[in-house]
């Protein structure tokens, strides 16, 4: 009975937190690559972020909340399904094409049994449209428009130039080829057809709207606007100068979104949320603020990220949450947003994969998220959680106060990021029983796993391995 119910709780929040109220909006906006003390409200005095900043005065900061992955594509897998993407072989990044990769093509995406935001809400009723970066499977079977999204307008590869030309771009509207662009660099465009979309749906007012308004911005390659970079003269290096005008794009964004949103009369029943898919990398001059590591490795940097919240009269304006805040938790806060309750699992791909999903479900529940809406608002106590991660030779689980690192070539290490942000107090060998504790947690996690990953690490990751991420610097704002 005490498994039944663990199972149930997130479904069970989600059917209980409104009741009668008209549906609201969803606006969820995602940066890529975005360092954690890049915006002037987590501790940036050079970079401008004035939009975002409103954004959260007008909510509530999470300081300590995370990402399913330090690398994009399978930190998307898990944001967009509410599932560790570990649970149905989702692990290492995507960057290539199928011949690069010794599996079937048919694997190379998100499977078709998982469910995304998009069929979720459209389920509830919503109008579904994502725009900008897919980066969950380039085949048809994969699309967006046949996984849970109305309209889509963007990219389902992994990167792009921000300078895109009329016969060499990666572009489509639901799967036509674009030729023809509203603003020259990409950002402002993909902001455009945001806005497109939403006045089409202003016009409708048939049914309540989700947005996922999925930038590529700052990853790379590094391109910037002449204009844009013109306001950060003061920045000496020229990357940093560089990622400065990519964020001040990307924030620019938010702003026309927000502002829109006021105009018409919109913002009070919308829910807004904020956050990018992973920490800040080494190749774009992002800056993790007072956190160790950067994206691809299990460190702070690169899976701990600022997530930002709003909905006027249901989550308080200037707000700080300490609690553990996981992107898995946008499905059930968004559900219970909704007054809906989540889809249940698709059929399983293979023998293979109903068994250890059933192991899964009794252990975890269908999903892994939690409704975060009664913790902003104070109307529930605060819980423990428990979150897992693995990649390229990569372990870690976050249990409580404790977090565990295990790389392949090091001895595993003990903190508590909650204190201690940059990792630099490493207590293993000196708590031998939390240690254990924590191994056990880790074991019986990857007990409920495939055997095998849908693939294995991409030949041609631009990170970095694992390798020397052990004892990162914590490093001051880059001049």
């Amino acid at each position: 009975m005490k498994k039944l119910l663990c199972a149930c709780l997130p479904v069970l929040l989600a059917m209980s937190y409104v009741t009668g109220a008209e549906k609201p909006n969803i606006l969820f906006i995602l940066a890529d690559d975005m360092g954690y003390g890049d915006l002037n409200c987590t501790g940036s005095r050079l970079l401008k972020t004035p939009h975002i900043d409103a954004l959260r005065n007008a909510g509530v900061l999470c300081r300590q909340a995370y990402v399913t992955s330090p690398v994009c594509s399978p930190s998307r897998a898990g944001l967009i399904t509410g599932r560790d993407p570990r649970r149905f072989g989702y692990q290492a990044n995507l960057n290539s094409g199928s011949a690069r990769y010794a599996t079937r093509p048919e694997l190379l995406g998100l499977p078709p049994g998982e469910h995304t935001l998009g069929d979720h809400l459209s389920a509830a009723g919503y109008a579904t449209c994502l725009i900008g970066k897919w980066h969950l499977g380039i085949g048809p079977e994969f699309h967006p428009n046949r996984r849970g999204f109305d309209s889509f307008c963007g990219m389902l590869v992994g990167s792009h130039s921000y300078f895109p030309k009329a016969t060499n771009n990666r572009l489509e509207r639901n799967g036509e080829p674009l030729t023809e662009f509203s603003s020259p660099y990409l950002t402002d465009f993909f902001t455009d057809e945001s806005l497109a979309w939403l006045s089409s749906q202003e016009e409708s007012k048939d049914r309540p709207w989700f947005l996922f308004v999925s930038y590529n911005a700052p990853h790379g390659p590094m391109h910037a606007t002449e204009e844009d970079l013109a306001k950060f003269e003061h920045i000496q290096d020229r990357k940093r100068r560089t990622y400065a005008a990519m964020m001040l794009a990307l924030d620019r964004g938010v702003g026309r979104l927000m502002n829109y949103l006021r105009e018409t009369g919109q913002k009070q029943n919308t829910l807004v949320c904020f956050f990018s898919d992973n920490g800040g990398a080494t190749g774009n001059a992002s800056w993790n603020g007072p956190l160790s590591g950067v994206k691809g490795c299990l460190r702070e940097g690169g899976i701990r990220i600022p997530m930002i919240w709003s909905w006027p009269g249901h989550i308080p304006q200037g707000a700080v949450h300490d609690g553990v805040v996981s992107s898995l938790d946008l499905l059930p806060t968004f559900m219970a947003a909704a007054d809906a309750s989540p889809l249940p699992l698709g059929p399983p791909r293979s023998h293979e994969d109903k068994s250890n999903r059933r192991r899964a479900v009794a252990k975890f529940g269908e999903y892994d998220g939690i409704n975060q809406l009664p913790h902003f608002d104070g109307s529930a106590s605060s819980v423990k959680r428990t979150l897992f991660w693995r990649l390229q030779g990569q372990k870690a689980v976050l249990s409580g106060e404790d977090k565990l690192v295990t790389l392949s070539h090091r001895a595993p290490q003990l903190f508590s990021p909650a204190t201690d942000p940059g990792e630099q107090s490493d207590r293993f060998g000196k708590e031998n029983e939390r240690s254990t504790e924590l191994f056990q947690l880790l074991g019986e996690w990857e007990a409920t796993l495939p055997t095998v990953p849908l693939w294995g690490s991409s030949p041609f990751w631009s990170g970095q391995s694992a390798q020397g991420y052990d004892n990162w610097p914590v490093r001051a704002e880059p001049k």
